[in-house]
């Protein structure tokens, strides 16, 4: 049965892309993108996993490069934006499935983040931070992002760190006068308020009239530009 918790279109993925109602046996289960990439199966694209141990779940794994050079691939994607084909600004309901597999899947093992962003004159960077996780339900889905690597992009997630998610109808963030996710139309992790905000509402480069309102990474591009491209990836770290 479909699963929209955090959507999957041809060109805007979010973890979770559906449930399957048939499973395999136990031992051809794969618990990441990385047990897909060790079997032989190394053509990026989607696969099953179970991250709940029970639950199939399908996700986008990146086992070579979706924007420029991912270093070996075995990445499991959870966030990409590649047009303004999907709106993001969304309610609670439809990013819990996507916050909960990715709680399921960090809890277990030692993960990295790799953010890729591209803007509209073609220029690539990434920023990599060397340890990843996503807290349960009853803790808000609390963010931990650590260990930051430039390769470019700047730290635009620092702000996002020891952050519970927002979304429009569940306010999260610290911020004591304002609903991050409604005053900057998305849903993420959110401080007082944010430096990275992939889930806004989707901006074609440059546009002064929607400052901070936007799929924006300040510490690149700043809060007035809307990349073409952001695509978060995680993989365990061996």
């Amino acid at each position: 049965m479909l699963s929209i918790a955090w959507l999957l279109r041809k060109k805007s993925v979010l973890l979770v892309v559906s449930t399957l109602s048939l499973s395999p046996s136990p031992s051809c289960r794969f618990l990441y993108c990385s047990d897909v990439y060790a079997n032989g199966q190394t053509l990026s694209g989607v696969y099953t996993i179970y991250p709940a141990g029970e639950t199939p779940v399908q996700v986008y794994c990146d086992m070579g490069c979706l924007i420029n050079d991912s270093q070996d691939g075995r990445w499991t994607v959870f966030q990409r934006r590649m047009d303004g084909s999907v709106n993001f600004y969304r309610p609670w309901k439809h990013y819990k499935n996507g916050l909960e597999n990715l709680y399921q899947l960090t809890r277990k093992r030692k993960y990295e983040l790799r953010v890729d962003l591209q803007d509209f004159e073609g220029l690539t960077v990434n920023a990599r931070y060397s340890f990843f996780s996503v807290k349960s339900e009853t803790e808000g889905y609390k963010l931990h992002v650590t260990g930051f690597v430039n390769g470019g992009a700047g730290d635009s997630m620092y702000e996002s760190n020891r952050q519970k998610f927002s979304t429009l109808d569940k306010d999260q963030d610290t911020h004591k006068e304002l609903n991050c996710a409604r005053s900057f139309l998305g849903g993420f992790w959110y401080g007082a308020c944010h430096y990275a905000n992939p889930n806004e509402i989707y901006l074609w480069g440059c546009d002064g009239t929607h400052y901070t309102i936007g799929n924006v990474w300040y510490h690149w591009k700043g809060y007035d530009y809307g990349l073409k491209n952001i695509i978060m990836k995680i993989r365990p770290v061996a």
